[in-house]
């Protein structure tokens, strides 16, 4: 298997990230990769067809917020917070909390 295409930290582009971001399912994957090291496509895929999950995984690791590597059959995905945070500081934590916030909050309206 061919390993994937990252852009280097310093490639990161600000409109990209926030593109990326901007869908909720691939918050979603970066909310995950957030609370653990690695996992892998199918332990983020939320029961989505393949060609779906796959288009997500894309669109973050063009964006530079996923690491995605090769380990024999498996594709373990990481989050590149690092190189955000190196390039965007705060915007990463930012968005995540908030992102925690949301969930709180509709959770709080639907009791």
């Amino acid at each position: 298997m061919r390993p994937y295409k990252h852009p280097a930290a310093d490639e990161l582009v600000l409109e990209r990230v926030l593109y990326a971001l901007s869908d909720s399912i691939r918050l979603d994957i970066v909310r995950h990769l957030a609370r653990v090291e690695c996992a892998t496509c199918g332990e983020l895929d939320g029961g989505r067809p393949k060609s779906t999950v796959s288009h997500h995984f894309k669109v973050l690791r063009e964006a530079g917020l996923v690491l995605t590597e090769n380990t024999g059959t498996s594709h373990m995905n990481t989050l590149r917070r690092a190189d955000v945070e190196g390039r965007f500081p705060g915007l990463l934590a930012a968005i995540l909390s908030q992102g925690d916030a949301a969930v709180a909050a509709t959770k709080k309206k639907a009791a």
